[in-house]
Parts: structure tokens; C-alpha cells; sequence
């Protein structure tokens, strides 16, 4: 084994360095450094930068790339900047999915699945409407994905109900509408909703009532007017859709209408409107004349 070097006890000589003597395992080590602490330290050159900037380019060699490379290295963070320095609205729809499965997927370029997403379902608001099953189909996503895509369309949604919460739906109609779109228009079956509101037009529950197939949903004039009596309701709003996305309504929508409108009726129970929701367009029965 290699030896290395360590002082003797001190002997009383008055004072004079004591000898040394070798220990095991050490030796080689202590050689090497001496020789390197008896190497000469080279002059800079007199063009040579500061230590930590890098060179510039000599004559005649290529000037340095913008980007050292055109992969996604600092696209990430370029996104984010975007998005706080400018806005979301700066962004194009498949960057606003890019970054949200940027949850997902902590490092690689989400971008291109993000395309081949917008691209399978039409657009950003589809993906956001989609089915949990039909994202699970779709392939590159997994439940981190989809979870989500889930959990900003139920902000989105929260955040259209709750303007609508704050003053009497009717004299909110805009809003109430486009609740209702967002809620309703990328259904695949019917789905019958009341709207329950107290004495001065103030929504109390939303609530869906039955699903059915893509023409037809069985709905009870009893149920609804039960459930509204739960809820002290002193009026209602019945809302469905047509996933065809022809909202016009059809002879059982009005007779079904009117029946409610009676039950209701006898309990002093307002109906105030009856809205069939399509494909980006609504109808009113009661504009329509036929309320």
C-alpha cells in the first residue's frame, strides 16, 4: 500500500521541527500534490476575456445562432411569459392546451399532441366539452390529461354559473344563455335541466332532471313539481337540448311543456320559459308564442 507522511511526537530539542514519517494509504496522494503545487501558472494571453465570458468569434468564423438549439429547450417558459406578459388572448388555442397538459406530462413537447388533439375533436371548446371516455380513447392521453381538461372546463363552467347567481336570471338572459351552451350544446343525448328560482328570480338549484336517448328524454310533470316544493322554488326555468343541433322545438317538447305548466300551476308555481338549446343557437317557447 502507498504511504503518505505525518509528524512525529515532539521531542523537547527546544523547538525544532520534528522528522516525518510515512503512514499508510496516503502517499501517492501527498506526491501528487506537491507536484502540482510546484507547477508554473501560465500568463493570460493578452486578448483572453475575463474569466466567465465567452470568447468572441475570430475572423472569419460563423456568427453565433440566436437559439443554440431549435429543439424545445425554454419553450415552456417562453409560453408562460406569454401568457402573463400578454394575455391569454395572445395565445393560439392549441398553445392554451400545450400548456394545460403541461400538468400532465412534466418535461417533452406537448405541442404536437396538443394539435393532434384540436385536430380529432374541431376544437379547443370540444376538447373541454369532451367525454371522459372520449379522451380516454384518444391516444397520448391518460388520466393526468384528462383530469385536466376535466378540471378547467368545471372552473369554466363554475365561473359562467356564478355570474348568473348574482342578479334575477331574467334580467341576466345574455348570460343565462350562455351558461346554458356551455353547459348543454356538445351533449350527446338529451338532457332535460329545471332551473329552480326563488320569489325574486334568483336561481336556487340547476339541476338535470333526466337523460335520455339523442331524440327523446322521458320527463314528469310530478317529479318536477315535487322537487320544486323540496327546494321552496317559487318558479322555474326547464331547459334541454337537441344533440341533432336544431333547436326547434317539437309537438311533445310543447305538449310536455304544458304539463308542467299546469302541475305547476296548481301549487302557484310560476313557469316562466321553456329554452331548447342546439348547436350554438336556443328557442324560447314563451317567444315563441308557444307558452
Amino acid at each position: 500500500m502507498a504511504e503518505a507522511w505525518t509528524a512525529a511526537p515532539w521531542p523537547d530539542d527546544g523547538g525544532a521541527a520534528p522528522p516525518l514519517r510515512p503512514l499508510p494509504g496516503f502517499a501517492e496522494a501527498a506526491h501528487h500534490v506537491a507536484d502540482f503545487l510546484a507547477r508554473p501558472v501560465p500568463a493570460p494571453a493578452p486578448d483572453a476575456p475575463p474569466e466567465g465570458v465567452a470568447p468572441s468569434p475570430a475572423e472569419g468564423d460563423p456568427a453565433p445562432l440566436p437559439f443554440p438549439s431549435t429543439g424545445p429547450h425554454g419553450h415552456r417558459a417562453r409560453l408562460r411569459e406569454k401568457l402573463i406578459g400578454r394575455g391569454a388572448e395572445a395565445l393560439a388555442d392549441y398553445e392554451l392546451l400545450e400548456m394545460l397538459l403541461f400538468f400532465a406530462q412534466p418535461k417533452g413537447d406537448t405541442k404536437p399532441l396538443a394539435k393532434a388533439i384540436i385536430n380529432h375533436f374541431g376544437s379547443f371548446a370540444a376538447v373541454l366539452a369532451a367525454s371522459q371516455r372520449d379522451l380516454f380513447a384518444t391516444p397520448g392521453l391518460g388520466m393526468h390529461g384528462v383530469a385536466a381538461i376535466k378540471l378547467v372546463q368545471a372552473a369554466a363552467l363554475k365561473l359562467a354559473r356564478a355570474e348568473i347567481l348574482s342578479r334575477p336570471i331574467l334580467n341576466n338572459w345574455d348570460r343565462l344563455m350562455d351558461y346554458l351552451n356551455a353547459v348543454l350544446v356538445r351533449e350527446r343525448v338529451e338532457q332535460f335541466r329545471v332551473l329552480f328560482l326563488d320569489n325574486r328570480n334568483h336561481l336556487i338549484a340547476d339541476e338535470v332532471q333526466a337523460r335520455g336517448t339523442v331524440n327523446h328524454t322521458p320527463v314528469y310533470p310530478r317529479e318536477v313539481v315535487k322537487r320544486a316544493l323540496e327546494l321552496h322554488a317559487s318558479a322555474l326555468i326547464l331547459v334541454h337540448n337537441h344533440p341533432s343541433g336544431d333547436p326547434t322545438p317539437s309537438p311533445e317538447d310543447v305538449e310536455m311543456t304544458n304539463e308542467v305548466r299546469e302541475a305547476a300551476r296548481v301549487l302557484s308555481i310560476t313557469l316562466h320559459d321553456h329554452v331548447v338549446v342546439g348547436n350554438g343557437r336556443w328557442v324560447s317557447l314563451r317567444r315563441e308564442g308557444l307558452l
